[in-house]
């Protein structure tokens, strides 16, 4: 029988309780939904609603469920309607009637909120991790690469030259703001909806405060109905999910063009690669570009849930039920993707040699022979123009800055001396900039030492 069954008199149609059902899905839930029954019914003993003996029954019944479901002795079954159900009959199986007072002073509104709570707030633990673990790998990256030379880009023009580790420590700050939504998201989500009842509490006379400090929330929520209707948190999560999964595609993106055979910058690992089925010569970087491509996929998470909230008026209705299967999918992806796109760095090669010869002949010192005349006395729009006929002249004979000979540096302007090879080679390009968050060497040094500190705290 179902859980609210006596006041029907006629069963349920089978279609209605296929399309009805969440118990396929939120069986997830299991541990989240034994979890908060011991902390309800602990909660009932101590308030004298339920006597030491029916909870002593009652917590080793779930405490029997849980590692029976753990070690597969117990399987979910299809007659049940969700998680909340499946446990509340199989414990009143094993224990009999003290099995029916578990449910006192609570409602599957209430207890679903819970479940969802806990669930994402031990998510967010996983996912924290995760982020950490590819925060470190680009910041071991970061300190191996201090002088391994490379394009910067504007427009995927080559503009400026900077350092692969200055270049990495973009996706570091991205990646750490990351990590910083988490933390906000379970800190602001931390309130137990515990005792909410279906909307508007209960007569009896629980003990929130304590329900809450059982399950490691910082105390209850404060409104009743706003506790069974709030998917908010739920919706920060997906758009955190979404920033992550955007970060991700933005270097994925770059991995695939580094990988191309017109960059060469990167030489991808053959765990982390495939082939092709008829060109014998191809090394897909099929990793990057399904992380880049499943991006869409979290993104269609927040976009549905918020599509599904947006007309709901107060308290819990069942549309809300649809914010499991599309939460559930989006961890599982990001989780997924940061795990493949942490290793997939970790083990990438990069050829120093091509980034460098790279940023010499894409004419990226070119604002620095224009920065060298300043220095010389030339006003900046009219050096703006000579190093303009320059970089004419170098297209005209395909040949970079660094290839001109004196006499045709002298040729174009007669301040131009020996020494600006020295001014516009990639070296000295890169470390005079030395202004905070700048890729010179001694910045980036102070920018890797704050990171570590950063990812300390």
């Amino acid at each position: 029988m179902k859980l609210w069954g006596g006041r029907f008199t006629k069963e349920e149609n089978q279609l209605v309780h296929n399309f009805n059902e969440s118990l396929s899905f939120d069986c997830r839930f299991y541990r989240q939904d034994i979890e908060g029954s011991i902390a309800h019914v602990t909660m009932l003993e101590k308030q004298g609603i339920v006597s030491e003996e029916d909870r002593d029954a009652i917590i080793a019944g779930l405490e029997g469920i849980l590692a029976d479901l753990e070690s597969k002795k117990l399987e979910f079954t299809a007659e049940h309607e969700d998680i909340h159900s499946f446990v509340e009959a199989n414990l009143t199986e094993r224990i009999g009637e003290a099995g029916k007072r578990l449910h006192t002073g609570r409602s599957r509104n209430d207890q679903v909120a819970l479940d969802m709570k806990l669930y994402c707030r031990d998510e967010i633990g996983e996912l924290d991790g995760l982020v950490r673990a590819l925060l470190g790998e680009i910041l071991k990256l970061m300190e191996e690469n201090l002088d391994t030379y490379m394009p910067g880009f504007t427009h995927l023009q080559k503009a400026q030259p900077v350092t692969l580790a200055h270049h990495l420590g973009a996706y570091f700050e991205m990646f750490y703001r990351d990590l910083g939504r988490l933390c906000d998201i379970k800190k602001r989500m931390n309130a137990c909806p515990l005792g909410a009842g279906a909307l508007a509490g209960t007569t009896y006379p629980l003990d929130r405060e304590y329900s809450a400090r059982l399950l490691g929330f910082d105390g209850p929520t404060f409104n009743s109905m706003d506790s069974v209707s709030d998917r908010d948190y739920v919706i920060e999560l997906l758009s955190a999910l979404s920033t992550i999964a955007m970060h991700l595609s933005r270097f994925s993106e770059e991995v695939i063009i580094w990988n191309s055979n017109e960059y060469r910058f990167v030489e991808l690992d053959d765990a982390y690669s495939t082939g092709s089925s008829i060109m014998p010569q191809k090394k897909n970087p099929d990793i990057a570009e399904l992380v880049r491509g499943k991006t869409g996929r979290v993104y269609g998470a927040l976009v549905a849930i918020l599509t599904t909230m947006k007309g709901l008026p107060l308290a819990y209705n069942k549309d809300m039920q649809e914010d499991k299967e599309l939460t559930f999918d989006a961890i599982d992806t990001v989780k997924g993707c940061l795990a493949l796109f942490t290793g997939m760095i970790s083990t990438m090669a990069f050829r120093k040699d091509v980034m460098e010869a790279s940023a010499k002949n894409g004419f990226t010192n070119a604002t620095d022979a224009a920065d060298y005349l300043v220095n010389h006395g030339v006003p900046f729009r009219d050096a703006h123009g000579i190093v303009g006929q320059l970089v004419l002249h170098c297209l005209d004979k395909d040949i970079a800055l660094d290839d001109m000979t004196l006499e045709e540096f002298q040729a174009v302007s007669p301040v131009f001396e020996e020494d600006i090879y020295e001014a516009i080679s990639m070296k000295s390009c890169v470390q005079r900039r030395v202004t905070q968050g700048a890729p010179g060497q001694e910045a980036m040094r102070q920018a890797i030492a704050a990171c570590h500190r950063r990812l300390e705290q």
